[in-house]
């Protein structure tokens, strides 16, 4: 996979973002660097498939811990809380990864094509050996952007094929799942997205079930096995997570936050952020602030 390796680097060296994440004009497809381990990251992840080509990382879900390096490929099939560490990296060797989010319609049509078979294991988070037909399908997805007038008319293709061996692949019977839109994972992911858009406002479980078209009791059961949590517990998660982002990033004020993210009460959110995170908002970004003036 060194050809897969030499094109990220060379990618994520000009376009990585402060946050060591260097998009491209494909969909759904983008590049990781590090230049040094990093600290706990929480989110609650996309189903993506990553290929990770240089360095270590560690990911939590639950009590479940996953560590991986170069030549393995994470997947994750379904929208789930995690807690991710880079644990090997340096500037001689930073952490590459190639990151690519599964396409649900995308999926489904294959699926329709290559038949049905056993979906297997229904864990959502897993890594395996990369396999090679992946790697070198990611490899002429990612030279389309050293030329590219050839995207628009290439990059639909190479996108399926790269689509096709991961479902052809070891991780193919737990991908299936995604393109099954009226199975339990593709309801609940109706009204993933419906939390994911508007998490900051007030979402009754009903309007959520009748999303998934499901009963209330129904709801409640596959959206807990599907994400590992509680419609609640999972906007909670959303809206932490980016009143962090706030405070970090932009420098907004704890209160502030809090409100942005739909909360109504401060000395909640300061409870619930420091049970998350391990410490109370303020101190929190007043680490990070001085994190970022040690590194610069």
């Amino acid at each position: 996979m060194s050809d897969l390796l030499d094109a990220v680097r060379r990618h994520a060296e000009i376009h990585a973002d402060a946050a060591g994440i260097a998009r491209t004009p494909i969909p759904g497809v983008m590049m990781v660097r590090a230049t040094a381990p990093s600290d706990l990251l929480h989110a609650v992840s996309r189903p993506i498939a990553g290929l990770v080509l240089q360095g270590s990382k560690r990911v939590t879900l639950g009590t479940q811990a996953f560590a991986f390096s170069a030549g393995a490929s994470l997947l994750i099939t379904a929208d789930v809380p995690t807690v991710s560490q880079i644990t090997r990296a340096s500037i001689a060797a930073p952490y590459l990864s190639f990151v690519l989010e599964l396409d649900p319609s995308l999926i489904a049509a294959l699926v329709a094509e290559m038949g049905e078979t056993d979906p297997g294991d229904a864990a959502p988070v897993r890594v395996e050996p990369t396999d090679t037909e992946v790697a070198d399908a990611a490899l002429r997805l990612l030279r389309l952007l050293e030329r590219p007038a050839t995207l628009p008319v290439l990059q639909a293709q190479l996108l399926r094929e790269l689509h096709y061996w991961l479902l052809a692949g070891r991780h193919g019977p737990a991908i299936r799942r995604l393109g099954w839109p009226e199975g339990h994972a593709g309801r609940i992911a109706r009204a993933v997205a419906l939390l994911r858009s508007d998490f900051a406002s007030p979402l009754p479980v009903e309007r959520l079930a009748a999303t998934a078209g499901m009963s209330l009791s129904s709801f409640h059961q596959h959206f807990r096995a599907v994400t590992s949590l509680t419609p609640l517990q999972f906007q909670k998660h959303l809206r932490l997570i980016e009143a962090r982002r706030l405070m970090w990033a932009d420098g907004v004020s704890a209160s502030n936050a809090a409100f942005a993210v739909g909360y109504e009460s401060a000395t909640q959110f300061t409870r619930e952020y420091g049970r998350m995170f391990g410490t109370p908002p303020a101190r929190d970004t007043r680490l990070a602030r001085d994190k970022g003036l040690a590194a610069a």
